[in-house]
């Protein structure tokens, strides 16, 4: 009997064993698996949903293919749905709960949309013929989404493929090896230790029964004695095998409990630390709304990109004195003033012409987290040509327009740029005076106010001198056309232009407020037969020098100041002016 218990455990641990082998080599599932999209209906955009490159874990491959040239970008998930807007496309959503196919939603809407190539939204983007393989990283913190697009006409790439890591655990795999060699070991064991007997000294029984209370137990010993020890010895030998085995199989069994036991919590901690669901079914997130406060709107390498082009951009037109050359990467105010100083420079060439834009030295950025558009960042750089570092505004009107340069303006000498955040600032509207001495559109009309007149009760509001020469010299040009102009009445006007107010709070609280102020020259004869001229610069614009009738010069000036905190007593400072002719016409 204990043979064969021994022979029997012995197999039971060899089968436990190589179950749990297995489940390590030859039945260990695949380290990763491949879900494909299913051919549907075509349309020019697809998007990939930002779950997907978290969904499994790890990283993860696409591999696209498609008929010609196509294009796959990687953006923020709102800035990726505010491109698509209501274009037709698809949506790789998910993954299949058998992992082998890629589940897709199609969403109907315009049939074409622009090429998203050269996008400022896209922070990377992979161009490809034929077939692209494509690793999924993060290039952030955050959500990314992925645009898949040819030219926005033609289908996208409908081919698409994702290669996930595979879940590897086998949490049965140790217990079954552990229980499976304690088995080995337990039948082992049964085969070598020899069993504890019940005999006595001599060979017999020990059983009270049996023993000698007497001279009738005595005689009974010795008559019966050889036969009845025999029977004894094979009685108690048998009896001390079963103990032996019940004590082997308790213990076995209680090993076999421990590890199953065991088996059973790593099953159950695998189980809760999986994804809860591989359904592809939609989810609400970032991707369907601004994300939250605080996700800057372009990273320091799309910031870098876009100055750049910027800035070729700029020269390029500066050198051919081509506005046209300007039109894709400049606007608003800075494309009204370098259009009308080409026009100047092309007739008058002592005319000074535009600072130049550099983005070699780039000082400092100041990127907003405000979500919606339009949106604006600024730049402080200093290059080659530029005398004194220069501040650059640049917005972006909507998702699928690109930052253009809206205003340059030099720092005002001895002046330090306040400290703003650069990972992504608040920005605040024009109106809004939260925490703020001033709002941005107070604080504006305050530096016109005193741009205008020199008894302004902005005066002592502003800080001046040798910091901001730019207001006490704005103010002694006036006063010279008027002490100077003996034939003529001046008028001098500096008013703001709310439309193109921008506000960023600074880390001590205060604002940082960019604006655009028009600057009106007016002047009217004294008397009938009077005449007034203008410079060989205005004269240009005007199409001629002299008027007997009056004459109006317009400038447009940008500029920054800073706002103070609420609790603050210091007053406002002029951080970055100047001012550029931009019309000139006799009345």
């Amino acid at each position: 009997m204990r043979f064969k218990t021994a022979v029997a455990l012995v197999l039971l641990g060899l089968l436990t064993l190589l179950a749990g082998i297995g489940q390590k080599t030859f039945w260990a599932p695949a380290e990763t698996v491949t879900a494909t999209a299913s051919a549907g209906e075509a349309a020019p955009l697809t998007v990939i949903d930002q779950k997907l490159r978290t969904l499994e874990g790890g990283t993860v491959s696409i591999r696209v293919k498609g008929e010609g040239s196509f294009l796959l970008a990687a953006g923020r998930p709102d800035d990726v749905d505010a491109w698509v807007g209501k274009t037709a496309h698809n949506t790789v959503t998910g993954i299949s709960d058998d992992k082998k196919s890629l589940q897709v939603k199609h969403t109907d809407g315009e049939a074409n949309a622009p090429s998203p190539a050269g996008s400022d939204l896209w922070v990377s983007t992979e161009n490809a013929s034929g077939e692209l393989d494509y690793t999924w990283s993060a290039p952030a913190d955050g959500d990314w989404s992925l645009l898949l697009a040819a030219d926005g006409k033609k289908p996208a790439p409908s081919s698409v493929s994702m290669t996930f890591p595979n879940d590897t655990s086998m949490p049965w795999a140790v217990p079954l090896m552990v229980l499976g060699g304690l088995l080995v070991l337990a039948g082992g064991a049964l085969l070598v230790l020899k069993p504890k007997g019940g005999a006595s000294r001599d060979g017999g029984s020990s059983d009270a029964g049996s023993s000698s209370n007497g001279p009738a137990g005595k005689a009974s010993d010795k008559l019966g004695s050889p036969f009845a020890r025999r029977a004894r010895a094979k009685a108690a030998a048998k009896a001390g095998e079963r103990s032996s085995s019940a004590r082997l199989s308790v213990v076995v069994a209680a090993t076999t409990a421990a590890v199953l036991a065991g088996g059973a919590a790593a099953a159950q901690a695998s189980t809760s630390s999986a994804p809860a669901s591989t359904s592809a079914a939609p989810t609400t997130s970032a991707a369907a709304a601004p994300e939250a406060g605080g996700t800057p709107v372009v990273l320091d390498a799309q910031f870098r990109r876009i100055l750049e082009q910027v800035a070729s951009a700029t020269d390029a037109g500066d050198a051919a004195k081509d506005a046209k050359k300007l039109a894709a990467r400049v606007a608003g105010t800075e494309l009204e003033v370098r259009t009308q100083n080409y026009k100047i420079r092309s007739r008058v060439a002592s005319y000074d012409a535009r600072m130049p834009v550099r983005s070699t030295k780039l000082l400092t950025t100041v990127v907003t987290d405000k979500r919606e558009w339009p949106r604006s960042v600024l730049a402080v750089t200093q290059g080659e040509g530029n005398v004194v570092p220069q501040l650059l505004t640049l917005v972006q009107q909507s998702p699928r327009e690109n930052y253009k340069l809206v205003g340059t303006s030099p720092l005002q000498p001895g002046t330090t740029f306040p400290a703003i955040v650069r990972g992504g600032t608040e920005s605040l509207a024009a109106g809004d005076k939260s925490g703020l001495l001033y709002s941005g559109q107070e604080a504006l009309a305050g530096l016109a106010d005193r741009l205008t007149k020199s008894n302004s009760t902005f005066k002592s509001k502003l800080v001046e001198g040798e910091s901001s020469p730019y207001i006490a010299d704005t103010l002694s040009y006036q006063a010279d056309i008027v002490k100077d102009g003996v034939d003529g009445k001046f008028a001098f006007t500096h008013k703001v232009v709310p439309e193109n107010t921008v506000v960023f709070r600074t880390e001590d609280g205060g604002a940082l407020v960019l604006g655009r102020l028009t600057f009106n020259f007016d002047g009217t004869p004294k008397a009938e037969g009077d005449k007034l001229s203008i410079g060989n610069d205005a004269a240009v614009l005007a199409g001629g020098k002299e008027t007997t009738t009056g004459m109006v010069l317009k400038f447009a000036e940008s500029v920054a100041v800073y706002v103070p905190p609420a609790d603050s007593k210091d007053p406002m400072k002029l951080v970055a002016a100047t001012r550029g002719l931009v019309g000139a016409s006799f009345k």
